[in-house]
């Protein structure tokens, strides 16, 4: 009867032992998942500052914008790319600056056709370029 009692008693402990370190554990893993979390988030808002800027820049440029062979105004670029930037970004299809400019204002996901900017009396250039330079200049006035 006592032997029992010693190894309920063991048992009892060792199951202790083993729920603690468990639970320990489980805590660590738990700490890092948040963390990576906190990190993607400051990164998601990074990017999303950035694609703003460089959808509102081109709203602001004054430049045309070529898509499927037409032309439009900047003002109608800009809610155009805004559209399609919604669109990816609930699709989590956009997580940085670089990837909205080849997922959504390089060319159209219609045609395929490759879209265009012409500012002032310049040649006009792919928009994927138009882009890619004014994104170095956002971050270039951001320090990074």
């Amino acid at each position: 009867m006592k032997r029992a009692r010693r190894c309920s008693r063991a048992n009892a402990y060792g199951v202790a032992r083993f729920a603690a370190s468990l639970l320990v554990s489980l805590a660590i893993s738990f700490s890092f998942v948040f963390a990576a979390l906190q990190a993607n988030t400051a990164t998601s808002a990074q990017a999303q500052r950035e694609i703003d800027a460089l959808i509102a820049g081109l709203g602001a440029s004054g430049c045309r914008f070529e898509r499927n062979g037409s032309w439009y105004d900047a003002a109608t670029a800009e809610a155009h790319l805004r559209k399609k930037y919604e669109y990816l970004r609930k699709r989590d299809m956009a997580d940085t600056a670089e990837l909205f400019i080849e997922r959504a204002a390089s060319r159209s996901s219609m045609s395929g056709q490759a879209y265009r900017v012409s500012c002032g009396k310049d040649a006009p250039v792919e928009s994927a370029t138009w882009f890619e330079r004014k994104l170095v200049e956002i971050r270039r006035a951001a320090g990074r």
